[in-house]
């Protein structure tokens, strides 16, 4: 069972920065995609940034510009860079992965405990 352990959430001021990380254990598949979702109370879990097997990226068009999604395959750790942040972007913020040739997409079956980002004006 591969496990996900993210960190580095915390309270900022808007305008600020955090970096999150994702560390993966026991991950033996040669083909993944990763992910970073968030989900803030009352609303729907939001999926924000993606990485695939080729290192094809996609991005919510609410972050586009402030938040970078990149992996160390070296450290088996996805990260996810966020920049000018905005009260909007408190959530608890969750990596993810799928498995295998058709990982692209999802649906991604495999979740860390989540990392709670709070922005305050």
């Amino acid at each position: 069972q591969v496990q996900l352990v993210e960190s580095g959430g915390g309270s900022v001021q808007a305008g600020g920065s955090l970096r999150l990380s994702c560390a993966e254990f026991g991950n033996s598949y040669i083909t993944y995609c990763m992910a970073w979702f968030r989900q803030a109370p009352g609303q729907e879990r939001q999926r924000v940034a993606t990485v695939d097997y080729d290192g094809s990226i996609t991005y919510a068009d609410s972050v586009k510009g402030r938040f970078t999604i990149s992996q160390d395959n070296a450290k088996n750790t996805l990260y996810l860079q966020m920049n000018n942040l905005k009260p909007e972007d408190t959530a608890m913020y969750y990596c993810a992965a799928a498995y295998g040739i058709y990982c692209r997409g999802g649906p991604y079956n495999n979740w860390g405990q989540g990392t709670q980002v709070t922005v305050s004006s």
